[in-house]
């Protein structure tokens, strides 16, 4: 990351970790996360927001970071793949992916994953149908549409089955 006079200062959460950035006014946020930060994980596909490939999450909400500026994100929360690992325990949708054989090439896979997370927490998906719909915005090349939504579907019916177990 080069500094100039151009920089602004941002503080962003990344990942868990507070970050104080320089970052000129240009960057998006795909570009600070990959060139800047050496975080390639999230991908870059079209870079006009149309694939999916760069989703990740601010504040909790998916969103495609090919779109957003670096500036705009100062005091705000931003999760990346990279992020939902704990303690070397993959997350419940990173491991159903694996289960489900959910990728080919891989491209997509991180993308996918980030918004399937986002499709859970904002608990409007409950059907195959309504799984698709949801996850429309996130483009496959190599066509495994149905394993991606097998690996939602088992997150998902764990999610609820967990939140029941809650409740009692």
């Amino acid at each position: 990351m080069t500094a100039s006079s151009d920089a602004l200062d941002v503080t962003v959460v990344l990942n868990g970790e507070t970050r104080q950035l320089k970052v000129q006014p240009w960057t998006t946020v795909l570009d600070l996360l990959r060139l800047d930060l050496g975080l390639t994980g999230t991908k870059k596909g079209c870079d006009h927001g149309q694939c999916g490939a760069c989703t990740v999450l601010i504040d909790g909400q998916r969103v495609n970071s090919c779109l957003q500026l670096a500036v705009m994100q100062d005091g705000r929360e931003i999760t990346t793949i990279e992020g939902l690992a704990r303690d070397g325990q993959l997350h419940a949708m990173q491991q159903s992916f694996v289960e489900h054989d959910a990728f080919q090439c891989g491209y997509c896979t991180p993308g996918q994953i980030m918004s399937a997370i986002a499709l859970i927490q904002e608990g409007r998906a409950r059907t195959r149908d309504e799984i698709r719909e949801y996850m429309s915005g996130n483009i496959c090349r190599c066509g495994a549409y149905p394993n991606i939504v097998d690996a939602i579907e088992d997150v998902l019916a764990q999610s609820g089955a967990n939140q029941r177990e809650a409740a009692e």
